[in-house]
């Protein structure tokens, strides 16, 4: 069997309703698999999370009434999942030697959802104008901002499915010029943004000089701090190359994406986690702080360098991160949750959990 592409995966159900750009991107996720003859995939490999496909050569499908039939790969018949099959087969036995592949239901799932809700999306306003854009009306083709690594592993993954139609609406699209400073360090949050393509630059004046802090490119987000803790930017990002943004103002930012996926626990809900080793508690404050009263067992990791810990810190454990008041900690909290991870936050922080603290360095 050749390598797995988007041609080969469009003849397979419910698949062929994705996006050519879409299922290029699938094609890059799913694994596929040789099973000799008389193997039986269904028994090799649970089928509980997974769709399973079968590609090239013939199995023998066996029944619960005895009876039994053939399924040749290619055809018509060949293209819904084995395990999702009515009536549903006891037993698959390969006759010949079968290739098949095999499609985590989750992400396919998400990718079904946010294509169908995108087909319907309305055009785009230029963000500025009352304009409509009318390069950008197939929200299916921005594979940039809306990549597979986005829908499945960051803030959108977790958003509501309700909330999507809505979110595509409000979106405003904004071309940038290389050099264009979209946010600077200092200014009040009005804003969030979604690079859709282009690479930007995100530098902290320390100093009198400009520091570098990291690098965004298509699907990354960046202005969400100022707005979830309420304070002015602490950085400037300004765009390496040209590109485009997508631009979504504070209200429909607070309605759409933080009522939802910022999560916050009061103390005692936090000290059962913590006690229970489901969680860990993480402090966003400056290491000079931390070294004053942070928390018995607690990761220390400023809110300045967090993004830093993405793809560091463990994807399968789960954070209740505080500060002193909270706005420093639910700033973080957002962030991660933006990149896949399970957070919270420790709502009141420090002062109004009645913690070890000071009240002189928040």
């Amino acid at each position: 069997m050749g390598k797995l592409n988007a041609e080969l995966l469009s003849r397979l159900s419910p698949l062929e309703n994705l996006s050519a750009e879409r299922l290029a991107e699938l094609a890059n996720c799913c694994r596929s698999e040789r099973v000799a003859r008389g193997g039986d995939p269904l028994r090799l490999h649970s089928s509980a999370d997974q769709a399973i496909y079968l590609l090239q050569g013939e199995l023998q499908l066996r029944y619960g009434d005895g009876s039994s039939t053939v399924l040749v790969g290619g055809t018509e018949a060949a293209a819904w999942p084995l395990a999702r099959r009515e009536p549903l087969p006891v037993e698959v036995v390969a006759i010949t030697d079968v290739d098949l592949v095999y499609i985590d239901d989750q992400l396919l799932d998400i990718l079904l959802t946010w294509d169908q809700l995108a087909a319907n999306a309305t055009a785009l306003p230029v963000a500025g104008t009352a304009k409509v854009d009318t390069e950008a009306t197939d929200w299916r083709l921005m594979s940039g901002a809306f990549n597979v690594q986005v829908l499945t592993a960051s803030a959108l993954a977790q958003l509501p499915p309700a909330h999507i139609d809505v979110l595509l609406q409000r979106f405003a699209r904004q071309r940038v010029a290389a050099g264009e400073v979209v946010i600077r360090e200092g200014d009040a949050g009005d804003a969030y943004y979604l690079i859709e393509s282009g690479c930007a630059i995100v530098t902290r004046r320390v100093a009198g000089s400009d520091m570098p802090l990291a690098e965004l490119r298509p699907g990354d987000a960046f202005g969400e701090e100022a707005l979830v803790a309420n304070a002015r930017r602490n950085a400037s990002v300004t765009m390496k190359t040209a590109g485009v943004l997508l631009k979504l103002g504070q209200a429909d930012f607070d309605a759409l994406l933080r009522a939802p996926l910022l999560k916050g626990l009061p103390l005692a809900e936090a000290r059962q986690r913590i006690d229970g080793g489901e969680a860990v508690w993480l402090d966003v404050r400056y290491p000079a702080e931390f070294r004053y009263d942070g928390l018995a067992g607690a990761l220390n990791i400023p809110v300045n360098e967090i993004r830093n810990a993405f793809g560091v810190l463990d994807l399968q454990r789960k954070y209740i991160v505080y500060c002193q008041s909270g706005r420093r900690s639910s700033a973080a909290a957002f962030l991660l949750t933006q990149h896949g991870y399970q957070a919270w936050w420790l709502e009141g922080g420090l002062w109004g959990s009645q913690l070890p603290q000071t009240k002189d360095q928040e």
